[in-house]
């Protein structure tokens, strides 16, 4: 009996410690986290969601600083592994108007990038009551990045997101890129969106992938100059004013007056900086905004643009109330507004994925692909680079700074150049970067560009050609002093025949663009002209020795 009740005891306690393990290894509990930094905000800001900073109150109109409290093009940016997640949040007004649901006015909604760059939607459940909560489920392992768009017409006291067990939520620091910065109207401010992520402003940041700072104020967008002078704090990539709607009523003269004045007061701030006049249908007003447009174009201002509104695309079904957007119409704003501002910035997208820019993460396990790109821009900042070699993990993987996980031929590394490989980039990442500022702000001699290898398994030689073009182009517009030696694509055990062929179109190409053409990888083969398995890790990617090489080539270009 003594016996039984000792083995009764033993198998409680053995039942114990395997339910305690079992616990522990699969944590079925909520854990919160507050965000850290709010993308959209231009300045800093006493409360957290703030559109303007505190000292703006004594300055702006009582109306404007009432609206700049509510989180319009806020976001935030994080990264989880979690299947799923709840946001819950309190506001302090209205949760919905007549004209524009809650979902809009006072929701929140959730997009990510896939590996591949590529956008997705994830619907939510929701409540709304005294605190309003979303409930997502069924989300990506593997995603680059969460965005959640903040309500458009409300005004959050606090936000939470929500994982279970071990499944915790990274915040992303902010993007370092220059911003869009929009001065205007309940209209950019995002009425009448059905959810946050469809109001035009926020259809633009995912359009062109660049912060936007949305000072849109319902009503009030009234070119008023202590707003303007804010503005010009922002340190920008264009200034947008489209304020046309809630001047409208003024006499001809006065709007004429009211945006020269705007224009002016930037100007004397920021010089060089574009700046973009928008015009709107079904209003008056449209013909004294394009007389202040010829004016200052007359008394010689350079960078200043107009969106006409025939360009805006809008219809008879665009609209809730013939002045707002429903989401068609806000997308056909987005698709205005891109299109002249990729001529603007001299950023076109083509139709094929090599001239499609975006960002990738299909190596997240080895490096964060969006710190390497702040890396480079803050570098650019305080040690402004001569020699530039642009690439993917060939480049990435051999030495220099920024340094990568891999330094596989350090002592080879041409002294001085900086490192713009970044590992799995492809023509359209490198397209990305260039456009989001990585050869702004210096002028280099010599910059090295070695990319295409990772789009052989997924593009046409055809494809391939269009990306590097428009590439080169890129790339000479932002650095027109810059000799730019484009390299044929480094052999490959795998592909030797397909590489030689492409490097014939590639040569033919640089001669197009009256580009240099080199051929590094010619160190890399044998007698016969096949590639030398003794200079490679992997049939790809070179060992110290092919590094060297590699070196002794580079060197006469780059002196």
């Amino acid at each position: 009996m003594k016996n039984n009740n000792m083995r009764k005891t033993a198998l409680i306690a053995l039942i114990s410690l395997i339910s305690f393990q079992l616990h522990a290894q699969s944590d079925t509990s909520w854990h919160w986290y507050t965000p850290r930094a709010v993308e959209g905000q231009g300045f800093p800001v006493a409360a957290r969601y703030d559109r303007l900073p505190a000292r703006a109150e004594k300055t702006v109109p009582p109306k404007v600083w009432n609206l700049s409290r509510e989180s319009a093009g806020l976001s935030l940016r994080f990264r989880t592994s979690a299947p799923e997640m709840v946001v819950r949040y309190v506001v302090t007004g209205k949760l919905d108007m007549p004209h524009m649901p809650a979902t809009g006015a006072s929701g929140v909604d959730l997009y990510s990038i896939d590996p591949n760059g590529e956008w997705k939607w994830s619907a939510g459940k929701y409540s709304f009551g005294d605190t309003i909560t979303y409930r997502f489920s069924a989300l990506g392992k593997d995603v680059g990045e969460y965005r959640l768009y903040l309500p458009l017409y409300n005004t959050l006291k606090w936000l939470e997101i929500g994982t279970v067990g071990a499944d915790s939520i990274h915040f992303l620091p902010l993007r370092r890129e220059l911003p869009i910065v929009i001065y205007g109207t309940s209209i950019a401010q995002g009425a009448c969106a059905s959810r946050p992520g469809l109001a035009w402003a926020n259809l633009l940041d995912r359009m062109m992938d660049r912060p936007v700072i949305n000072l849109g104020f319902a009503g009030n967008g009234k070119l008023d100059p202590p707003v303007t002078a804010l503005l010009t704090e922002i340190t920008a990539k264009i200034y947008v004013l489209d304020c046309l709607p809630n001047i409208s009523g003024l006499p001809a003269d006065e709007i004429t007056d009211r945006v020269m004045t705007a224009v002016k007061q930037i100007r004397k701030v920021r010089p060089a900086t574009p700046v973009l006049l928008v015009e709107h249908g079904r209003i008056t007003g449209n013909a004294a905004l394009v007389r202040a447009y010829e004016q200052l174009l007359l008394n010689g201002e350079k960078q200043l643009y107009l969106l006409p509104a025939s360009q805006l695309g809008l219809g008879i079904e665009s609209t809730v109330d013939g002045t707002h957007p429903n989401d068609i119409g806000m997308q056909q704003y987005a698709n205005g507004y891109a299109q002249v501002l990729r001529q603007i910035l001299h950023e076109p997208a083509g139709t094929i994925n090599t001239t499609m820019p975006c960002r990738q993460y299909r190596e997240l396990i080895r490096y964060d692909w969006d710190l390497r790109h702040n890396t480079e821009l803050a570098m650019n900042q305080q040690s402004p680079p001569k020699v530039v070699i642009i690439g993917n993990s060939i480049t990435h993987f051999w030495g220099g700074e920024p340094a990568g996980p891999i330094a596989r031929g350090t002592d080879s590394w041409p002294a001085g150049a900086r490192n713009m490989g970044f590992g799995w980039d492809r023509i359209e990442n490198v397209l990305w970067r260039v456009y989001h500022d990585e050869l702004d702000g210096f002028e280099a001699k010599k910059i090295v560009i070695m990319i295409g290898t990772n789009n052989l398994q997924m593009s046409d030689d055809a494809a391939i050609i269009a990306g590097l073009q428009q590439l080169v182009i890129a790339i000479r517009e932002r650095q027109p002093k810059a000799t730019l030696l484009l390299a044929g694509i480094l052999p490959r055990v795998d592909m030797a025949e397909r590489v030689m062929r492409i490097n014939q179109a590639i040569l033919q190409l640089a001669g197009r663009q009256q580009v240099q053409y080199i051929n590094p990888g010619q160190v890399l083969l044998k007698a016969d002209q096949t590639p030398d398995s003794s200079l490679f890790t992997d049939g790809l990617h070179p060992n110290g020795t092919g590094y060297g090489k590699l070196a002794a080539y580079l060197q006469p270009w780059l002196k």
